[in-house]
């Protein structure tokens, strides 16, 4: 009987993107997905382990797969919890039959037949540009499909796991990378998204990422460029200047700054101060007015004071994200910062959290708003929940709401109407109403 298969994804775009590549190895290999609510031969959890809950989730989905019988499926871990504690993963739940650490994963199919054979096979090794050349065409894509163009991680911020669970930074080539942006296309995608933890930084020779993204724009029936995630220090004149020149390219960035305090940010060893990004993004909607700004923060960062936490909001009120991710520092095994003095209560957190929450749906809101009555073209990438309905994304990656008979995959000339806290309405313009 043909083997079964299910891949849980937790965290960050990339292990998404990581989920969806080892699919298509199982594939290859006959195996086929599991359907939905339906037990699965095979479970891979692709875990994440920036934050600890994260991590903690992953062993307690190993608990939930056994069955009422008492049997279970073979358990892979993988991913960035499998690449931090290793055979360690292995003592902690018994139930667990593989681990995998995120640059190993191409050798999956190997390591279920070392299964089959009675192993338990650890593989945590980090071969940087090894698994890409393993892994299978990309013959089917979604109407948005990431592409991954960077991985790893130098810069090494004291709070943050990814240098020691995805290695050094490393820059896919600039050929690959444009086979497979074709493969995709051709596949049917219409919007890309380039990932890396530095993705900015992503160079082959003398290639940037804006030389990259110019290059992609040539591709007949891309109509959307993407990327995540930049550091600030990574924004360099090119780049900006494509925000420029390039329609394909979606007048959305995602930027984290993490903290507004100078002094937390030296600590953090952002390389970059508040001044350093603000003048940053004063060069970027210079060059793209309309741009939407997203970022990241950590609130609670050991030594955090009172008037630290107030240059967060500062600095918050002053940039106006269109959205932002918002986190509460959490220690992480073996980083610089798990050790630090002036570690902070939960309950300090927990309120600091809450106050920038509240100021970043704030902005939010005010940012759907202003958007109102504006002419814009949205992606069609599902269907709604009423008749009739249709949800695309807007350039600046809201879902947008329309009354349509647009098929997925299609772009549609719409007036937004309304702002809804999460997402927009909007109506088709017709060709009468544009005469008009």
């Amino acid at each position: 009987m043909t083997k079964t298969f299910q891949i849980k994804s937790f965290g960050c775009q990339m292990n998404v993107y990581d989920g969806e590549r080892m699919a298509e190895l199982l594939g290859a290999e006959g195996m086929v997905a599991a359907a939905p609510g339906a037990d699965a031969d095979v479970v891979v959890l692709n875990t994440c382990h920036i934050r600890e809950k994260a991590a903690e989730k992953a062993y307690s989905e190993v608990g939930r797969l056994r069955r009422d019988d008492g049997s279970r499926p073979v358990i892979a871990l993988a991913g960035c919890v499998a690449q931090a504690e290793g055979a360690e993963a292995k003592r902690r739940s018994k139930a667990i039959d593989l681990v995998v650490g995120p640059q190993a994963y191409h050798r999956l199919p190997q390591l279920l037949r070392e299964v089959e054979a009675g192993a338990r096979p650890v593989d945590t090794d980090l071969p940087p540009l090894d698994k890409f050349a393993a892994l299978p065409a990309r013959r089917r894509a979604g109407i948005s499909a990431f592409l991954s163009v960077q991985e790893g991680c130098d810069k090494f911020c004291t709070y943050c796991v990814v240098p020691y669970t995805r290695g050094a930074e490393v820059s896919r080539p600039l050929g690959d990378l444009l086979i497979e942006a074709e493969q995709l296309v051709a596949g049917g995608t219409r919007e890309l998204t380039l990932l890396g933890q530095n993705v900015n930084a992503w160079e082959d020779g003398s290639e940037t990422l804006a030389t990259l993204i110019r290059r992609l724009a040539t591709l007949q029936g891309l109509e959307r460029i993407r990327y995540t995630t930049s550091h600030p220090i990574n924004m360099a004149d090119d780049l900006i200047a494509a925000h420029r020149d390039v329609p394909e390219l979606m007048p959305y960035l995602h930027l984290p700054v993490q903290a507004g305090s100078d002094r937390i940010l030296k600590a953090m060893n952002r390389h970059h101060s508040a001044d350093d990004y603000l003048r940053t993004l004063d060069r970027v909607r210079a060059a793209r007015p309309d741009i939407a700004i997203s970022g990241d923060f950590i609130v609670g960062f050991p030594g955090e004071s009172d008037e630290d936490f107030e240059a967060t909001l500062s600095i918050v009120r002053t940039v106006g994200y269109a959205s932002a991710f918002t986190f509460k520092y959490s220690a992480r095994p073996g980083t610089p910062a798990a050790t630090m003095d002036g570690q902070l209560p939960e309950a300090v957190k927990d309120e600091r959290l809450q106050r920038l929450q509240a100021l970043v749906a704030e902005q939010s809101r005010a940012f759907n708003l202003s958007k109102v009555g504006a002419e814009t073209r949205i992606l069609i990438d599902r269907v709604g929940r009423k008749p009739g309905q249709m949800i695309g994304k807007s350039p600046w990656l809201q879902s947008v709401f329309v009354d349509s008979d647009a098929r997925i995959g299609e772009m549609v000339d719409v007036r937004l109407t309304a702002a809804l806290p999460n997402s927009l309405a909007g109506e088709v313009v017709t060709d009468s109403q544009e005469a008009a």
